[in-house]
């Protein structure tokens, strides 16, 4: 790793992804792992692409990314989130209105529902009744 880079951190549900990125070649790593065997499938890789692909930086950039939390998808978008965050901090002025006009330096703060007591197994869910 470089004695420079850019740091940050992305949030999305409980998925929470610590970004490191520094100007490079080489594939994103996750957890030791390259980007492309932790996140399999062509929809993923265009939702982890999606910030450098808006900023015309794709391969410009390589990185560790750290993460915990959440599912596949989730994890994903907090990526995103990380890695927008870390590219603002590398380029404030070029890249800032981009990425906010895209939505990806924007957390999303929506999360589960807690469940309620007293009542069936899910947040929203009711006892059935009996009829008689």
């Amino acid at each position: 790793m470089p004695k420079e880079f850019f740091s940050a951190v992305g949030r999305r549900k409980t998925a929470i992804a610590r970004v490191r990125i520094w100007p490079g070649k080489q594939e994103l790593t996750v957890n030791g792992k390259p980007i492309s065997n932790y996140f399999k499938g062509e929809t993923l890789k265009k939702i982890y692409q999606a910030p450098f692909v808006v900023t015309e930086t794709l391969g410009q950039y390589t990185g560790s990314i750290k993460i915990a939390g959440s599912g596949l998808m989730s994890q994903a978008d907090a990526i995103v989130h990380g890695i927008a965050r870390a590219l603002v901090k590398a380029n404030s002025d070029q890249y800032k209105q981009i990425l906010r006009d895209k939505g990806f330096i924007t957390r999303d703060s929506r999360m589960k529902e807690t469940r309620k007591a007293g009542q069936g197994g899910r947040a929203r869910a009711k006892k059935q009744s009996p009829k008689r």
